[in-house]
Formats: C-alpha cells, sequence, structure tokens
C-alpha cells in the first residue's frame, strides 16, 4: 500500500512538523499514524496532529469469515498485499488468526511496487488458491484491472478492502467507509476552533464498514452468494 520510501516519509513528515509548525492539523483517513510516527498513540496523539484513520486490523478477520462464508468449503487463501505497508502486521495477524480456526491455509503474495504485480499474478495462476483477498495498497490499486481480470480467468471468488474493485468489475469488497471518515473530520475542526488541543483529542479509528457485492461478477464466475451476506450488505450492485 506503498510507494517505495512512504513508511519513511510519513516518518519524516512527522519529526519535519513537530518543530516547525504550531498551527493544528486535523488528518483525514490517514494509515497507521502510530506506526507512521505521526502521534505518540490513537488516545493521546502528544502533537498537533489528529483526526481519523483507516487503520483498523480487525477488518481483516471479518474479511476472511466473509469470503469463506461465500465460497463454501474454501481450503486455500491467498492474500495480495504489501508486508512493509506501515501496521501490516496487524493486518496479517488477525487474518492468520481467524484462518487457523477455519482450517484455510493462508499465503501471501507480497507486492510492493507495481511492476512487480504481473510476474507475481503468473507465479499465483501456477497454482490457483481456492480465493483471493486483495488489500487495497498503492502497488495493487493503480493495476486493479490486472486484479479483476486474473481473479475473473481463473473463476476466483475475490474480496477486496476497497469498494473501488467492485465497481469495476470485482466480486465483493469489505472495509471502512472512507466518506465518513472524511465527513468526521468537521468534528475535529469544530473543537479545535472551540479552543481543543489536538493532543488531547483521539486519533479516531473507523467505527462504519461497507460490504458490497456484484451479482453479475459472481454469476460469471459461477457463484451463489448466500442470502445471509446478502441480507447483511449494504450495496448489492447488479
Amino acid at each position: 500500500m506503498r510507494r517505495p520510501g512512504v513508511g519513511r516519509l510519513c516518518g519524516a513528515l512527522a519529526l519535519a512538523l513537530a518543530p516547525t509548525l504550531a498551527a493544528a492539523i486535523v488528518a483525514v483517513s490517514v494509515v497507521d499514524p502510530v506506526a507512521t510516527g505521526l502521534v505518540a498513540s490513537l488516545g493521546r496523539p502528544g502533537g498537533n496532529l489528529t483526526g481519523t484513520t483507516f487503520h483498523m486490523p480487525e477488518a481483516a478477520g471479518k474479511i476472511v469469515e466473509i469470503i469463506a462464508e461465500a465460497a463454501s468449503g474454501l481450503s486455500r487463501l491467498a492474500v495480495l498485499g504489501d508486508s512493509a505497508f506501515p501496521g501490516w502486521r496487524g493486518y496479517w495477524d488477525e487474518a492468520e488468526r481467524v484462518s487457523r480456526a477455519k482450517g484455510i491455509a493462508l499465503r501471501l503474495v507480497d507486492i510492493r511496487r507495481p511492476a512487480e504485480l504481473p510476474a507475481a499474478l503468473r507465479a499465483l495462476g501456477v497454482e490457483p488458491p481456492s480465493a483471493l483477498y486483495v488489500v487495497g495498497t498503492s502497488a495493487i490499486a493503480q493495476n486493479r484491472e490486472q486484479v479483476i481480470e486474473f481473479a475473473a480467468r481463473h473463476r476466483l471468488p475475490a474480496i477486496y478492502s476497497s469498494k473501488t474493485f467492485v465497481v469495476r468489475g470485482g466480486l465483493m469488497s469489505y472495509g471502512a467507509d472512507v466518506a465518513a471518515l472524511y465527513r468526521r473530520a468537521g468534528y475535529f475542526v469544530d473543537r479545535i476552533l472551540k479552543g481543543a488541543k489536538p493532543s488531547d483529542l483521539p486519533v479516531e479509528q473507523p467505527t462504519k464498514f461497507e460490504l458490497v457485492i456484484k451479482l453479475k461478477t459472481a454469476k460469471a464466475l459461477g457463484l451463489t452468494v448466500p442470502q445471509s451476506l446478502l441480507l447483511r450488505a449494504d450495496q448489492v450492485i447488479e
């Protein structure tokens, strides 16, 4: 989910901002602000920056549960992601925990740069998994059509962390409601304008998540999406 050096850049940005800016900063939908050094902790930011983050490792476990429910008998799940992305370990540990409980073998396809994606998909296609869990990192998102086409060609149920993949033809997605995180920024601006210090305003994680399912893609895959998932979906795209 990063271009080369993004983690280091975020840390450098935090160091650069601290001594030079007195103004309050409201960050919206940022990566793990603790791992990148932007704040000391979510509960007590400790500097002049606060706001919202989409960082929520527990979502990875929920994604594994959803794809396992959609693809009955799932035994092998490949995860397309970037192990160098800030906060990645929490997501991987959660996905691994749920997979282990369900008897699913988890495999990481580590993609750190966009140029690595084609070769990674070719290698994965030699022995395709039962399903895909695609993390919308920058390296992958820049080539989302390749990933969607790969899943279609190998008839693989795939779940994505971003709704944009489903809009482009992917099967389903589960992730934070980014629009809600942006709307929440108004709360921080209001509090700061009324005298609150950013250091006293905890950085908020997402509280609203969206499950989106595309029926046309399910039909093309020969997959019958369980009614239990359709009823829980926030959006079903015909």
